[in-house]
């Protein structure tokens, strides 16, 4: 059973640290990688553009990967930025991005106050399940995370999907 926590991949790192996936599968004794697929800048899909708070057809920097788990891929990870915070940095350039989107992000000023995610579970669409290697139509769980600074801005929005073999989301929750 693996058991995921999405508080690892909120907190930048610290320099010569692991990305928050590689540590984590490290810590299981397995090995975590990821490929870029894509990147580039697109209009969102609609629920994209309401998560950033953007106008429909407004333009954002896209990064696609797919997550690999000992050699398997296991997830597609679509995270998206305005353009106004994305474009000029490493977010718009296709390659690895030193200390991660997360780290980047705090050293251009922003850093996660609050995470907003939604679950889904529903059929993989037939390239989900080719770049995942499962079979048509099988369940995938969908993670949609929006970032947010201390002034409500929100600054990544962040689509998942998972092959959901194995797989087990852990929150924890803390009152303030």
């Amino acid at each position: 059973m693996w058991m995921a926590s999405s508080l690892p991949y909120l907190s930048p790192q610290r320099e010569g640290q692991a990305d928050a996936w590689s540590q984590e599968a490290a810590a299981a004794g397995r090995f975590g990688t990821q490929r870029l697929r894509e990147v580039g800048e697109m209009a969102p899909p609609p629920e994209v553009s309401a998560a950033l708070g953007l106008v429909d057809g407004t333009s954002a920097a896209v990064r696609r990967r797919t997550i690999m788990l000992d050699g398997r891929p296991v997830e597609l990870a679509d995270s998206w930025y305005p353009t106004a915070i994305a474009g000029g940095t490493a977010l718009a350039r296709h390659g690895k991005i030193k200390g991660g989107a997360v780290t980047l992000l705090a050293d251009l000023g922003f850093t996660v106050h609050e995470a907003r995610e939604e679950i889904e579970v529903r059929a993989a669409t037939v390239e989900e399940a080719a770049e995942l290697a499962l079979p048509d139509g099988a369940p995938v769980i969908v993670l949609r995370r929006t970032c947010l600074t201390v002034e409500d801005v929100p600054f990544e929005a962040s689509v998942m999907v998972m092959a959901p073999e194995g797989r087990r989301l852990r929150y924890r929750l803390i009152a303030s």
